[in-house]
């Protein structure tokens, strides 16, 4: 039996293996180090419902969707799912400048900047095999709104390829050069879409929710 859901809280969708929530820009997805970053998604959903784990994280400046799974078992299940590429995952974002292409893949190898952490850097010697796909969804006033498939997983891995392509995206305080920061107030990127198959169930599951920008 569930208890009532605490401020803050957005529960797009759960029943008794798994959870989907809309985290908003801002909050961690996990607890920080620090007694100021202990407030998160993870802990927030565990008040409601305390076998809620996390099996993957959204940056705290991006918005959208983010599933977890209700213990440890399921969590596996999970965790093997996203290892699989059985997860479908796609972000909008908006980006400076305006790509030359319709639509497009990076394949840029990503290694964590170890001296300038967290930061993450293109690096073709060490990197991890990292693949993006985008397509353009609207052509803005000196921006453009992508949609963005990441087929790998890495840390920052959306914010580092477009950066590294020449196109930051907005708002964004580690990877765009100033004037691209202050064009938004945050960083205009939101997970949008998640599908996959019930792990328990077997059933197709996808959610969707538009990005507020």
């Amino acid at each position: 039996m569930e208890t009532s859901e605490p401020a803050g809280l957005d529960t797009v969708y759960a029943d008794d293996h798994l959870l989907v929530f809309h985290k908003p820009s801002g909050l961690l997805s996990v607890p920080g180090r620090g007694e100021d970053k202990q407030d998160c998604l993870s802990t927030r959903a565990q008040q409601a419902y305390p076998d809620a784990l996390v099996v993957h994280r959204l940056d705290m400046a991006t918005s959208g969707l983010i599933l977890m799974a209700r213990g440890v078992a399921m969590q596996r299940l999970l965790n093997a799912a996203f290892a699989g590429r059985e997860v479908t995952k796609r972000y909008t974002a908006v980006v400076a400048g305006r790509p030359a292409e319709a639509q497009g893949q990076i394949d840029l190898p990503i290694l964590v900047d170890w001296p300038n952490r967290p930061l993450r850097k293109i690096d073709w010697e060490h990197g991890k095999p990292s693949c993006t796909r985008w397509q353009v969804l609207e052509a803005l006033d000196g921006s453009t709104r992508l949609a963005l498939e990441p087929v790998t997983g890495r840390s920052h891995q959306l914010r580092v390829h477009l950066a590294a392509i020449g196109h930051p995206i907005l708002g964004d305080a580690l990877y765009a050069p100033a004037a691209v920061q202050a064009m938004a107030s945050r960083l205009l990127l939101h997970a949008s879409h998640l599908a996959l198959q019930h792990p328990a169930t077997g059933v197709a599951l996808r959610w969707d929710c538009v990005a507020a920008f």
